[in-house]
């Protein structure tokens, strides 16, 4: 098979290509797989989801410290042995890394005189094995990686110093090319993508001389295998001053070995605002360099006129080296609908540039099953987890709607998503962390942004206008620029089809929400009919009408549809048992909904707490201990304590990506109510001692309750932990100059 076909040249239309999270990062003694936390490094089946994608080519990892962590002598070969032939068969090009931001194994390091060597070793070993692959990228950001390694002291061998920063440089570019050079003695036709941040600093006039260093650095890798690096380089007598010597930049302008394709990496901080007003700035934001205080922000957040985004910089790159150019990382740690409008804007920009004569070859989504942990440059496991086009937290990969729009780029359909109607974060009013800078950068043109042109974009319908989850999805819609519309009863009565009929009508929604319904667990036992009408019939009602219009649709159950007779919390195909009137409600709503609307997804959840509404269970408690009045709490019911904010927005993703069926949405953790008092008093520094932990039997409850209704998902666990979100509870109070004021005594089982 010849491969090379796979990749076209620039006369074809912009290709789409994928990439595989593999980081095997050092942080003094400890290495940190994304592979082995993304369950690849055991799944072969991955690689038909990726080509199901539509993908012409995936950068694809067969690292040298998981390969040959001892030597080539004792190589290790039966995982790309497995997966390299798979792909060739389904036709997607692998371009093989071998490096991804590591420092090589432990007998080596990116400041080793043996490190290029010992690459390019393995490197020839790889192309002997596989003679057939043309594609490599021997080091994935040679000098990013070095910033983090060499200057900013991040990752092994934790360097702070500008001499470090440009060893590590200089090793893993010479590494690159006698890695080239040795691949090139098997496959003379072998082709080298070399990746790197393609970044970009704006800054104050005060911090020019910064920013103008910044914008030349970036170009350094490049510009060394390019032989580029002479004595009227701009950098030339910074590197001398580093440490470097002249023979050693010599030896690049004699042994260059230019990229194939420049491979540019873009992310949402690739762009950065450097001021010398540090008073204009958080505290986080602050830092110094070469002696100059000053603040380092991404432009989004403080740039009253957007940047441009991508698309000059590729331009300035097909200029630079007049070289094919392609977006190698695409991706955005961001709500569902701003990964989509991302990636738009991306491949938007990409065409545009290719329209204007550049070799633009590809844009490559980035991540396919996600990564984990890069809001701390991966030196902890702390679970901060970032979906892609599949999100890997469930039994089974679970394409999300990033999936869906690869195959629509990839076929040339065209694209469908309603959410794509709207403007991502990062050209939004209320993006800003700080007072906004004004600049004389040029705003991008809208049209070329964006999938549609819409004056009304579709809506979202969400019932319960007056209730705390509906007023939730209203504030969060807000935040997310999801077009939305909560109507009250008044304006849309969900137990009766011509009100709902007429509403779709007017407001051509492509979902409907229901977040209304009977709620008072007690009353039910003597308001049984109203409350069948209204948990039971209105949402039966809601799906029969999304089938008939073509309309996603969400309502939500509870976890009293079960008994409590487990030992363990229900996940989501136990049988159901309620033992109220609340709870058959629901159970019957589950399924009359999933029977009139199998595309319909329906949330079972519990124990909502939140910081927008008074009459949460959480902010009940702390208000009363917080004031040192008694509160009652059962100890013997075990729940699931679901913090709101993170489950309208784990909703919304999932709405948008299509799901359906049941679902079961909590925190994650099950414990007692007089157990969730406590852990909210420890964190906000409560005294409980006022808590009266009491049997359930004993709060006058009318409805019987199960003493354990704790929910977790064989589906997956998508809400951050409780401890996490207990966190962010207080501190958005607080922010919200909120205390806990409630004079009544309370007492709660649920």
């Amino acid at each position: 098979m010849n491969l090379n076909s796979h990749i076209q040249p620039a006369s074809s239309p912009l290709q789409l290509w994928g990439g595989l999270e593999c980081t095997v990062n050092r942080v003094r003694d400890n290495y940190f797989s994304q592979m082995d936390r993304n369950g690849h490094a055991e799944r072969l089946q991955d690689l038909e989801r990726f080509a199901s994608l539509g993908i012409r080519a995936v950068r694809y990892p067969v690292l040298w410290e998981r390969t040959a962590p001892d030597g080539i002598d004792s190589a290790d070969w039966s995982w790309p042995d497995e997966r390299l032939p798979v792909l060739q068969q389904l036709g997607v090009t692998p371009i093989v890394g071998l490096v991804h931001h590591g420092s090589g194994p432990r007998h080596t390091s990116l400041v080793s005189e043996d490190f290029p060597e010992k690459l390019a070793e393995y490197a020839g070993a790889v192309a002997r094995r596989y003679p057939w692959v043309e594609y490599y990228t021997p080091v994935n950001e040679p000098c990013t990686t070095a910033r983090f390694s060499g200057l900013n002291g991040v990752w092994y061998p934790h360097g702070s110093s500008e001499d470090m920063f440009i060893r590590a440089l200089l090793v893993q570019t010479r590494a690159t090319v006698l890695a080239m050079r040795e691949i090139r003695k098997v496959n003379p036709n072998a082709k080298l993508v070399q990746t790197d941040d393609l970044s970009r600093t704006y800054g104050t006039p005060e911090m020019a001389e910064i920013t103008n260093y910044f914008n030349e650095r970036r170009w350094l890798g490049w510009d060394l295998l390019c032989g580029m690096v002479d004595r009227e380089h701009a950098l030339w007598d910074y590197l001398l001053a580093s440490g470097t010597t002249k023979e050693e930049l010599a030896w690049f302008q004699q042994n260059t070995c230019p990229p194939d394709i420049i491979g540019v990496n873009y992310y949402i901080t690739s762009e950065r605002w450097l001021d010398h007003r540090l008073e204009r700035y958080p505290e986080s934001h602050r830092t110094s360099y070469r002696g100059i205080p000053h603040a380092d922000m991404e432009c989004p957040r403080v740039l009253a006129t957007p940047t441009p985004g991508i698309g000059p910089l590729l331009q300035e790159t097909w200029d630079r080296y007049n070289l094919p150019v392609a977006v190698t990382e695409a991706h955005i740690d961001a709500n569902r609908e701003d990964q989509l409008r991302w990636l738009v804007e991306i491949w938007n920009a990409a065409k545009k540039v290719q329209q204007g004569g550049a070799d633009i070859r590809a844009v490559t989504v980035w991540a396919l099953l996600g990564s984990f942990d890069w809001n701390c440059l991966v030196t902890e496991c702390r679970g901060y987890y970032e979906p892609g086009p599949y999100d890997v937290r469930g039994p089974q990969p679970r394409p999300t709607a990033v999936a869906h729009l690869m195959r629509e780029l990839a076929s040339g359909r065209p694209l469908s998503h309603p959410v794509l109607q709207g403007q991502g974060w990062w050209r939004r009013p209320g993006r800003f962390w700080t007072k906004p800078v004004a600049t004389r950068t040029a705003v991008a043109d809208i049209n070329d942004r964006t999938a549609f042109r819409s004056t009304f974009p579709q809506p979202i319908l969400i019932t319960g206008a007056t209730g705390t989850l509906g007023r939730a999805f209203a504030r969060i819609c807000e935040r997310r620029n999801l077009a939305c519309h909560v109507l009250s009863r008044q304006e849309m009565d969900i137990t009766d089809p011509a009100s709902v009929e007429a509403a779709i009508v007017r407001y051509k929604p492509w979902a409907i929400i229901n977040a209304s319904g009977y709620v008072r667990v007690d009353d039910a036992e003597r308001e049984a009919e109203r409350c069948m009408r209204e948990n039971t019939l209105g949402p039966t009602v809601l799906a029969l009408a999304a089938i008939r219009h073509a309309v996603r649709f969400l309502t939500f159950s509870s976890d009293l549809v079960f008994d409590g007779a487990a030992s363990r919390p229900y996940v989501e195909s136990d049988r159901v048992a309620p033992l109220n009137a609340y709870g058959r409600s629901k159970a019957e709503a589950e399924r009359r909904v999933l029977d009139s609307d199998p595309q319909a997804l329906v949330v079972r959840t519990s124990s909502f707490f939140g910081p927008w509404d008074e009459h949460n269970f959480v902010t009940q408690a702390l208000a009363a201990l917080g004031e040192g009045r008694p509160f009652a709490a059962a100890g013997d019911m075990t729940v699931s304590p679901t913090y709101v904010p993170d489950l309208v927005n784990a909703c919304l993703d999932l709405l948008i990506d299509k799901e359906s069926g049941i679902w079961h949405l909590t925190n994650g953790e099950a414990m007692s109510w007089a157990e969730l008092a406590r852990r909210a008093c420890a964190a906000a520094g409560v005294d409980p001692s006022r808590l009266e932990e009491r049997p359930a039997l004993e709060l006058g409850m009318a409805a019987p309750r199960p003493l354990n209704s704790a929910l977790s998902s064989e589906r997956g666990l998508l809400l951050p932990s409780f401890g996490d979100a207990l966190a962010r509870y207080l501190r958005e109070r607080e922010l919200g100059g909120q205390g806990f004021g409630n004079k009544e005594t309370a007492h709660y089982a649920s």
